[in-house]
């Protein structure tokens, strides 16, 4: 029976993922917007590559990311997180 710190890790470790994910989904299409943009006023110019360079690294860790997050869906446990009950309290009467 696996101990309860490791279905919580797994669980933060997927909420903070998915925030990560859009995080780098945003860079990705900033840089790229970035690059696009820079190549149509100096094209061929160090800082279209440099944006590039940056989109494609940010697509690099978004890719990297969707894995990790898919590899710990997967792993996850099916069946639901058993929770303690709520604290019941005694009625003076």
């Amino acid at each position: 029976m696996a101990p309860k710190t490791e279905v919580l890790t797994s669980l933060r470790a997927l909420r903070q993922l998915r925030r990560t994910r859009g995080f780098y989904l945003a860079g990705v299409l900033l840089w790229t917007a970035a690059a696009v943009r820079t190549g149509f006023v100096h094209p061929g110019s160090r800082q279209m590559w440099v944006s590039l360079l940056l989109a494609a690294v940010f697509a690099g860790l978004l890719g990297t990311a969707s894995v990790w997050l898919h590899r710990l869906r997967t792993s996850a446990p099916q069946k639901p997180v058993h929770h303690a009950p709520g604290r019941r309290t005694a009625v003076a009467g």
